[in-house]
């Protein structure tokens, strides 16, 4: 039986950061999840159903097809943020789940409620687009030597401070 493997994204003001790191990961990574878990903050939650959309188109070309859902956190609740994020990772970690989040396109507010327990439960990946310039094209369209793809707790056990 193969690892259940989770993925989870904070959509912040830039839908485009959340469809090209997701494309990153599977094309860079394979990392090819069996849930998906969306958080926005309100302001930014209008474009949820058109972001789980594309996730669903890429992951087909990719041959799978995730369960995709959603939550809503009201706009920089980070105590709501931190409980919610660390409530679903907890259960994913219990149910035997490998766990990735990625935290470029997320608001501070998300990013930090998300690192506290991806830090504290010991998440398998953590990854960020870095990309010299916010582009709003798609990630095949962005030069690679201007986009990196990174995994700051797989670099993070390479130093040793895991």
């Amino acid at each position: 039986m193969t690892e259940k493997k989770a993925y989870i994204t904070l959509l912040g003001r830039s839908e485009w950061a959340v469809i090209n790191t997701y494309y990153a990961v599977l094309a860079e990574k394979s990392y090819y999840p069996d849930t998906i878990h969306i958080f926005a903050e309100k302001s930014y939650s209008a474009d949820l159903e058109k972001i789980a959309d594309g996730m669903r188109i890429l992951s087909k070309e990719f041959g799978f097809e995730p369960e995709i859902s959603s939550t809503v956190i009201e706009d920089n609740d980070f105590i709501t943020a931190v409980r919610k994020i660390g409530e679903l990772i907890r259960k994913l970690k219990e149910q035997g789940c490998s766990v990735a989040i990625d935290i470029t396109p997320g608001r501070k507010t998300l990013v930090a409620a998300a690192l506290i327990p991806a830090v504290k439960l010991r998440l398998e990946h953590v990854f960020y687009l870095a990309a010299k310039e916010l582009e709003s094209k798609p990630y095949m369209m962005i030069p690679l030597a201007s986009q990196k793809l990174r995994d700051f707790m797989e670099e993070a056990r390479r130093v040793g401070n895991e």
